[in-house]
């Protein structure tokens, strides 16, 4: 459907409260019934479909047999926003839980080609806006401005990076993914919200362009080097949705189902790698990572038998969107790119090792030997000098498990340094013209209102930021030329705390609700080492 002439941001909040009705679905029944609505629906959907929190059907919970999903209803997750229900709900309370979220949904839930073609939205006005910066941001820098997102009260805000001000807030969609995309220009931004919803919104023009539901539970969204295409990772169903960038407007559907066939799967993570022209995903419950190519020229992929691999005698179906397979012994839960893109560094939550990935050759080259849960999707690479002069190419991550920072060399894949932290954290941050990189503890009881500040080159902690006890402080992203860090003060009434990244001294701090994550334009689209791509 096409949106009406004159449709505009305000108009947008009409749409937000009521996503399209799904089909129809038995729902629980019992006391079961009555316990996840008062403990689960909020975050899981009323049809268990999934919303802030993943979906709960039996499809979606094959890597987690039924005693674990007990544990973490009773204890909660690590690094997510799961609490522990233990003291809330007895034995059999947490026993009949368990049996609900592992009994399947009839009928089952259908998100296909139709479904997601009948949700597009279009607004007719956005074709003719000017591709200059308009009034709207009072002549801002339009490479410095940061996009914030704040859950709180599901708005975004569009901060000025020079002035560090405010210059606008907006209505989103409920449980946006807090990773947005921007165009290669820097123009327009991406959404992707949990339940399945793509948004495009004109930065310059401050206007939605389109919109299009393309899943039930979604992991996170990516916009092609070239600035054509979005790729949409689903958890449910087991699918990557491509999407024309322009409209939003479906391109094809590809069922993540593995190499022999027989197995389906959610996707961890889908990302760009603009150098190779191509999207590479993980997938969570079938040891493969996919690249799947937007370059016209791709080579073919080439399945089954070959008998000349030159003279193309074989199976041979055009590279362009098809999925190239890498064929793992382990999953991989989220994965990270060293700067050249030849290489993927990956983990599970499972694996006491992490991956090094060969992506020409399609295949793992290495093992990481990190400690605990770490977080490579949020790793950071610079250039450091060790004790003999010479210049290396390191990469660091936090943990989700333990107070460390694991740094490693990129051209052995050896550790280089364990960095002692006040606990398990969820973010790494720096800038190319920063000597620190900032991390916090957010998964720390203790410690979850600091920061630490480690210096690049000694790889020790030289500074430490404080909010108040009892608060999070958490995810660092420079302005474009790495003069101030803006920090997440991470609560209800919290705030965007602007410091002084050489001095190491609050500025100001910005009200803002909730504002789990802030994006600066310039910095996402150059492919900054100091954030993730």
């Amino acid at each position: 459907m096409t949106w009406l002439r004159g449709f505009s941001v305000c108009c947008w909040a009409v749409f937000l409260g009521g996503a399209s009705s799904l089909a129809s679905a038995a729902g629980p029944t019992g006391n079961a019934a009555a316990l996840y609505q008062e403990h689960c629906a909020a975050c899981h959907g009323e049809s268990r479909f999934g919303g802030i929190g993943p979906a709960l059907l039996p499809e979606s919970l094959e890597r987690l047999r039924k005693p674990e999903a007990l544990k973490v209803i009773g204890e909660g997750r690590v690094a997510t926003q799961m609490p522990a229900f233990g003291d809330k709900l007895s034995a059999d309370e947490l026993a009949q839980l368990g049996d609900l979220i592992y009994s399947k949904v009839t009928p089952a839930p259908v998100w296909g080609e139709a479904q997601i073609r009948a949700s597009q939205m279009v607004n007719a006005d956005a074709a003719n806006l000017p591709a200059q910066p308009g009034p709207g941001l009072r002549g801002a820098d339009p490479l410095n401005l940061f996009i914030v997102v704040e859950t709180g009260d599901h708005h975004v805000s569009l901060l000025d990076g020079d002035k560090l001000e405010r210059l606008y807030r907006f209505p989103s969609r409920y449980a946006l993914h807090g990773g947005p995309k921007f165009s290669p220009d820097g123009r327009f931004v991406y959404f992707a919200s949990r339940d399945g919803w793509i948004t495009k919104f004109d930065i310059y023009n401050l206007m939605v362009v389109a919109e299009i539901r393309a899943g039930l539970n979604t992991r996170n969204a990516a916009v092609s080097g070239d600035g054509k295409w979005v790729m949409v990772a689903n958890y449910l169903p087991h699918s990557l949705v491509l999407l024309d960038a322009g409209d939003l407007s479906l391109v094809k559907v590809i069922p993540t189902l593995n190499a022999a066939g027989d197995k389906t799967s959610r996707v961890s993570a889908v990302y760009d790698a603009a150098p190779r022209k191509s999207f590479v995903a993980a997938l969570k419950d079938v040891p493969e990572v996919w690249e799947i190519s937007y370059d016209p020229e791709a080579e073919p992929v080439a399945e089954g038998l070959v008998h000349d691999f030159q003279y193309k005698e074989g199976h041979f179906t055009p590279g362009m969107f098809y999925p190239r397979r890498t064929l793992l012994k382990d999953y991989l839960d989220d994965f990270f790119f060293t700067q050249t893109y030849h290489e993927i560094l990956g983990a599970s939550r499972s694996a006491s090792k992490g991956q090094v990935i060969f992506l020409d050759g399609r295949k793992k080259i290495a093992d990481l030997d990190l400690p605990g849960m770490p977080h490579l999707g949020s790793g950071i690479t610079w250039k450091w000098k060790d004790p003999a002069g010479r210049e290396r190419t390191v990469m660091a991550s936090p943990n989700l498990n333990e107070g460390v920072i694991t740094v490693i060399d990129l051209g052995t894949y050896q550790i280089i340094k364990e960095i002692k932290t006040l606990g398990p954290g969820f973010f790494l941050r720096s800038h190319e013209n920063s000597r620190y990189a900032f991390t916090d503890s957010m998964m720390s009881k203790e410690h979850k209102n600091a920061l630490q500040v480690i210096d690049k080159q000694t790889l020790e902690v030289v500074g430490q930021i404080e909010a108040a006890p009892g608060q999070t402080l958490a995810h660092v992203e420079f302005t474009r030329d790495g003069r101030y860090a803006l920090a997440s003060l991470w609560e209800l009434e919290g705030a965007l705390i602007v410091i002084d990244a050489q001095t190491l001294k609050e500025v100001k701090r910005i009200p803002a609700k909730k504002p789990v994550g802030k994006y600066n334009v310039w910095n996402k689209i150059s492919r900054s080492e100091g954030t993730s791509h």
